[in-house]
């Protein structure tokens, strides 16, 4: 009998039959479910009474963090959604603009980041938070930093409720839903379920972006909320190590938790103004041209490459699907200074990062006006997205790459930016155990990757006068390879690359690349009836973490498609056999690994279980496989075959995805654009005797070509562990029996094996590109 109760029971369908089969197949499925009138549980109470206020907690974490957490309890805000006060005053408070909080807190060198608004707790009680990410000097001036909070806060009390920011927040929330892109259907469906424990049936589509009415009584009430009086700071970082009274139940988490002193209180109390807070000021990024360019005469289904010199390489897109007012602009800069050596790495990550972080107050009213950018450093160079309402796209675009040809160092941001990222690659040795077993098995099977261990050594060398010699010659040669894809003309395109290469020319004295430069690293080509495993131990966690990697072969339509198969075939019963019957552990994982042109089926797997217990299940999991597949019914497998087609074949849900779908093409050098349509017809041709003789000959243990090297992370309480298990299964008759596996090559030195072996070609682009250029 359902033990759910209809009051309390909200559903979405999304289905492509009409409403009176919606209808028909609703009622069949939930007709039963009885409407017990159970009432909706409501808390008249704030959980956080006066005797959990103004309390301080010092917290020690795992990683090496420092964040400071300021919390004030406040009213349920929910049935306000119209006016949504804790959203204006987020919006103020989590600014990130000139004159405001965070940006007075970095200018003094004591935060790097902050989020700040409303959080929900439950019907009837919410929260607003203050979160901030703090420096090491920061972290001895957490009281200042409260200081500032307040400070703001007064600001705002003063200046009063400004309805000309809550009409902007209106407009941007309404011409986010006026060109909101499409969503996934589960996710959407899952979405919407939510949603309807909190809004009007007739309204919970839009609900989230509704603002309609400005009301500053509810402003100034929430503001009055955030007072000395109500609050709770919680500090959390490494230095408290050592210093902590307290256990925390469920985690173990140390931390000390003390009343906040008397003359600190008085002290934020008394808080009075600040001179350098500014409200924002009206966002100029805001688009005005919503206009749909018609499409050119001779535009295509797959981008096309309209310039190709020795600088850069442009392809084109305009968008023939979504004809929405946006674009994406995918930039490679290819410079071989890029990851030539840990040191040229490390350099090229705190480039990118310090130039991030010096457009932060520039470029974030261009993301709340719906127009976002990234800048990440790659093995190849620099990559660069700006994605957005095409308006006024082009002047981030033009500000982003002045910023790069003409970067001045801040000192100061350069040692708290050079910390954080020591802190971070310290901090993978908390990662989760299969983490660290997906990163080993990369540095195993990549021609050139860089240790975190070689990061941290070369870190030491980088200093500011490096970094900043450094800089003009990255950017000395390079070669951009590009793709505009959206609401964009092929003379805008030809236009913004241009504009590109003029500021880089000008400002960095930019230089084409030669040809020969242009290379992309390889893969490490395991030999025939090759097995090789290689066992690291994860000092933080208690689990164990596994990745196993069969090498099949270079990537091609066959290939692909054998592969893709194949996995289609085995991912329901190797969730169902290795994670649901076996409990394995949470994260079981199968599916294809592909990497600079090169593929093969991999296992990832989680688990209290030794590494070579799992190795033997999944050796089990791949010998009943070859089994099951031999004796599958036809029907069956075109079923699969039909599957996989019907996926690969699901058109991108938004501009984006598409756009990424043919961003990948370019960077991996194939270019097949019609990779989806090609490689589908070609799975239609697929027999089930193909399927079987790729397992016997890549799969099975005395296949001809199989080629598998495993990673064996090992939890943090075990010195060691034997590579194969010496009896499997016989702690339990009900389990497939696993093959007798052959004692593998255990790799003791990375560096070794890698020079040990022959790499793999890379992968023939698909087109002919004479032919490309128009």
């Amino acid at each position: 009998q359902c033990k759910c109760d209809l009051f309390v029971f909200q559903w979405s369908i999304l289905v492509p039959e009409s409403l009176d089969e919606l209808t028909d197949m609703a009622v069949k499925l939930f007709a039963e479910v009885e409407n017990k009138l159970l009432p909706v549980p409501e808390y008249t109470e704030h959980p956080f009474q006066e005797e959990h206020l103004k309390q301080l907690y010092k917290v020690v974490p795992i990683k090496d963090i420092r964040n400071l957490y300021v919390t004030f309890p406040i009213p349920d805000l929910q049935k306000y959604y119209k006016s949504n006060p804790g959203h204006y005053l987020g919006h103020l408070i989590g600014h990130e603009g000139p004159g405001s909080l965070l940006s007075e807190l970095k200018s003094k060198g004591w935060v790097n980041t902050l989020v700040g608004g409303q959080k929900e707790g439950a019907k009837g009680f919410m929260f607003f938070i203050i979160n901030v990410d703090l420096t090491e000097e920061g972290l001895v001036h957490v009281d200042d930093i409260i200081l500032h909070m307040f400070q703001y806060i007064i600001k705002l009390r003063t200046e009063g409720p400004q309805e000309w920011v809550f009409q902007e927040c209106k407009d941007l929330n309404a011409m986010a839903f006026r060109f909101k892109d499409k969503e996934r259907p589960r996710g959407y469906t899952s979405k919407n379920a939510g949603l309807l424990h909190y809004y009007p049936i007739h309204e919970v589509l839009a609900a989230e972006y509704l603002l309609e009415e400005f009301r500053a009584d509810l402003i100034q009430m929430v503001l009055e909320k955030l007072r000395p009086e109500t609050v709770r700071v919680a500090v959390v970082s490494k230095s408290f190590e050592g210093k902590t009274d307290l256990t925390e139940k469920w985690y173990g988490t140390q931390y000390k938790q003390e009343a906040i002193g008397a003359d600190v209180l008085e002290k934020w109390q008394n808080a009075d103004q600040n001179g350098k807070f500014k409200l924002p000021v009206k966002n100029e990024f805001i688009p005005t041209n919503f206009e749909i360019l018609p499409l050119e005469n001779d535009a295509l289904s797959f981008p096309t490459l309209i310039k190709d010199t020795a600088m850069s390489k442009l392809w084109f897109k305009q968008d023939d699907r979504f004809f929405l007012p946006k674009t994406c602009m995918n930039f490679e800069f290819f410079s071989p200074f890029a990851y030539v050596d840990p040191l040229h790495c490390n350099m090229a990550y705190l480039y990118l990062e310090l130039l991030k972080d010096s457009l932060n107050e520039y470029a974030y009213a261009a993301e709340l006006a719906g127009l976002n950018y990234d800048l990440q450093n790659t093995i190849y160079g620099m990559y660069l997205v700006v994605k957005g309402y095409n308006d006024k796209q082009h002047i981030i675009l033009k500000k982003i790459i002045e910023k790069m040809a003409t970067f001045d160092i801040d000192e100061k941001r350069f040692e708290i930016i050079k910390e954080a990222y020591m802190r971070s690659l310290n901090n993978f040795r908390a990662e989760q155990p299969h983490q660290h077993a997906m990163y080993y098995l990369r540095l195993l099977m990549t021609e050139v990757a860089w240790t975190k261990d070689e990061l941290k050594e070369a870190l030491e060398d980088v200093t500011l006068s490096r970094l900043k010699a450094f800089i003009p010659q990255l950017l000395s040669r390079l070669h951009i390879e590009a793709l505009l894809h959206g609401n964009i003309t092929r003379q805008a395109s030809l236009s913004i690359i241009q504009m590109v290469e003029d500021i880089l020319i000008q400002n960095a004295h930019t230089k084409p690349l030669l040809p020969s430069q242009l290379t992309r690293y390889r893969e490490v080509q395991l030999p025939d009836r090759g097995w090789f495993v290689y066992q690291q131990r994860n000092e933080v966690h208690n689990n164990c973490g596994i990745e196993i990697y069969y090498q099949t072969d270079m990537q091609n339509t066959h290939e692909n498609m054998l592969l893709e198969l194949f996995c289609q075939i085995i991912s329901e019963p190797c969730f169902n056999t290795l994670r649901t019957k076996e409990q394995l552990g949470y994260i079981v994982f199968s599916g294809p690994r592909r990497a600079n042109g090169v593929q093969g089926l991999r296992f990832i797997i989680q688990s209290e279980r030794t590494p070579s217990y799992l190795e033997s299940r999944v050796e089990a999991f791949l010998k009943t496989m070859e089994k099951h597949i031999r004796e599958m019914a036809e029907e069956a497998f075109q079923k699969h075959v039909q599957a996989l087609a019907i996926r690969r074949l699901d058109k991108p849900k938004k501009l984006s995805a598409e756009c990424a779908k043919h961003w990948s093409e370019i960077i991996s050098q194939q270019y097949n654009f019609d990779r989806d349509n090609i490689e589908v017809a070609h799975l239609k041709t697929l027999t089930k005797e193909d399927i079987v003789n790729f397992c016997k000959e890549l799969l099975a243990v005395d296949g001809s070509r199989r080629r598998k090297v495993s990673v064996h992370v090992l939890s943090r309480d075990m010195d060691s562990c034997p590579v194969v298990e010496q009896a499997p299964c016989q702690n339990d008759v009900n389990l497939t029996p696993a093959p007798p596996l052959p004692q593998p090559t255990i790799i003791e030195d990375m560096t070794a094996f890698k020079r040990s072996l022959p790499l793999f070609p890379l992968a023939k682009p698909q087109i002919n590109f004479m032919a490309a250029k128009l």
